[in-house]
């Protein structure tokens, strides 16, 4: 893997264990609304401080809003992404009657689980996903496995560790002998898989497709879609988009398979991605150059 690439995947979720430590403490202590008081200050100082994302949002709000962004914009990207991660705390807890959730596209999620065949959920750098957990619980008997890289799959694992020691989210750890065969016994099964598949980890060409993503060429990673494809099982895109306050818009949406192969697949998902990304840019948690 590229350096420079392994060191920009892994920074989010690093940096997300170090502020989940001090908010799940104060979040579960005080409540909601006291550490809401607190990402203020804490969205200051990484505003402040923190360079490299500080140049990435930049970038990228400029992009979407095609012009350089106000300060309080800048500032409101920080705050956007902040809420989510302390919304994860009360989330992973089930507290779902702290929020006010639009749920579009539920039955998406109840065809694919009456069709008993399995089903891969892609999602991507992008708002909530603990928010579509809510959904889930709409469908009895629906089980979820997490497929992510090992790395990050310990990450997570400790992050669900930290905020709730009950939590039963089986996680798939990427690179394992026996990955791909856990993915297959989850599908016939009948589970559903969950992906973000908005990262690529490698430069290398055979493991990505470029397509039109905001204006300019993009390398998605191909693997989510190659294992759609090769498995034959049904895609359900999931975006869990924050609107302010305790409101959230969790969408989910069909993706035919079918013919085409994953350059076909990978356009649908970045069309897909950007259209959710143009009506709510803050929450777009992706701190690099996505396009370089």
């Amino acid at each position: 893997m590229n350096p420079r690439a392994q060191e920009w995947t892994s920074r989010p979720e690093r940096g997300n264990v170090l502020a989940l430590r001090f908010i799940a403490w104060v979040a579960l202590r005080l409540g909601r609304t006291p550490a809401r008081a607190l990402l203020y200050p804490i969205c200051a100082y990484f505003l402040l401080f923190s360079v490299a994302t500080r140049r990435a949002s930049r970038d990228w709000l400029t992009r979407v809003l095609g012009r350089p962004p106000r300060l309080r914009e800048r500032f409101q990207h920080y705050h956007v992404f902040a809420s989510t991660i302390l919304d994860r705390v009360f989330l992973l807890n089930d507290r779902f009657d702290l929020f006010d959730l639009d749920i579009q596209g539920a039955d998406a999620l109840r065809e694919a689980q009456l069709a008993g065949r399995g089903c891969f959920l892609l999602g991507a750098h992008f708002g909530s996903f603990e928010v579509t957990r809510a959904a889930g619980r709409m469908h009895p008997g629906l089980e979820v496995s997490l497929l992510m890289y090992e790395a990050n799959a310990q990450r997570m694992g400790a992050i669900m560790r930290l905020i709730n020691p009950a939590l039963g989210m089986k996680i798939i750890g990427l690179g394992e002998i026996d990955s791909m065969l856990k993915v297959r016994a989850c599908l016939d099964a009948g589970e559903f898989v969950g992906m973000l598949a908005d990262r690529r980890l490698d430069d290398a060409d055979s493991l990505t497709v470029t397509v039109p993503f905001l204006g300019a060429p993009a390398r998605f990673p191909t693997g989510p879609f190659r294992l759609a494809a090769i498995l034959r099982r049904p895609i359900v895109l999931m975006f869990g988009v924050y609107r302010g306050g305790n409101r959230y818009e969790v969408c989910f949406e069909p993706m035919a398979v079918g013919e085409g192969g994953v350059t076909r697949l990978a356009a649908h998902y970045a069309k897909r991605l950007e259209h959710h990304a143009r009506r709510a840019p803050y929450n777009w948690f992706n701190f690099h150059d996505f396009w370089n």
